[in-house]
């Protein structure tokens, strides 16, 4: 059903299978055989002054069958090219989901299944967002979140369906062999925190979800 997405879109997803494409006006939201994340594609309409799209609409997101509530928007900018997110989430009683877009530059970005009970608890799905794609991710809860940036100077807006709860600030670690996540890094590796640095691998991680 991949057919409905552009090629570019088609052509961001470095880790992860579609099963399912809708689409409502402006949107075209495309789950994954692995139950949770979704890549949305956005139209964008451009003249010669350049070019206009909508980046979240609730109404064409639910008749799309995505109804999160989203509470906060979350902005960052990362200057070096290797720059590497993650990998966060929030546990309960405070989890969030997140819609995560670039609005300038590229990341390679990646939602992580820690639902114990889930067929695919611990395996990922990787997108390339970029600002000139305009394509975002949907992290449902449940997910660890993280990016890498490809390019300097990117900036990275993302909206969560919680607010932060620094109790509930959890991680896993980036470079966890039992997840194996490939990402796209420069030579001598990220650029990470101390916090990044240390977060705990998936095997030692208690029951969140």
């Amino acid at each position: 059903m991949s057919s409905a997405l552009s090629e570019s879109a088609l052509a961001a997803i470095q880790q992860g299978e579609l099963r399912e494409v809708r689409s409502s006006r402006n949107f075209t939201l495309a789950s994954f055989t692995m139950d949770g994340p979704i890549l949305v594609e956005t139209k964008r309409f451009g003249d010669a002054r350049g070019a206009f799209s909508e980046t979240y609409s609730a109404r064409d997101f639910a008749a799309c069958g995505l109804t999160t509530e989203f509470v906060q928007d979350n902005f960052s900018i990362s200057q070096p090219v290797g720059t590497l997110r993650g990998l966060h989430f929030q546990s309960q009683p405070e989890p969030q989901a997140k819609l995560v877009r670039v609005l300038s530059g590229r990341v390679l970005d990646v939602a992580v299944d820690l639902r114990r009970a889930s067929p695919t608890y611990g395996q990922y799905v990787a997108v390339e967002l970029s600002a000139e794609a305009g394509n975002q991710l949907y992290v449902p809860v449940g997910f660890a979140h993280g990016f890498c940036t490809l390019e300097p100077d990117c900036a990275v807006a993302y909206k969560v369906s919680g607010y932060y709860a620094p109790a509930c600030d959890k991680g896993l670690a980036w470079d966890d062999p039992d997840v194996g996540i490939r990402w796209t890094l420069p030579e001598g590796g990220p650029v990470l925190s101390d916090k990044d640095s240390r977060q705990p691998r998936l095997r030692d991680l208690p029951d969140y979800f």
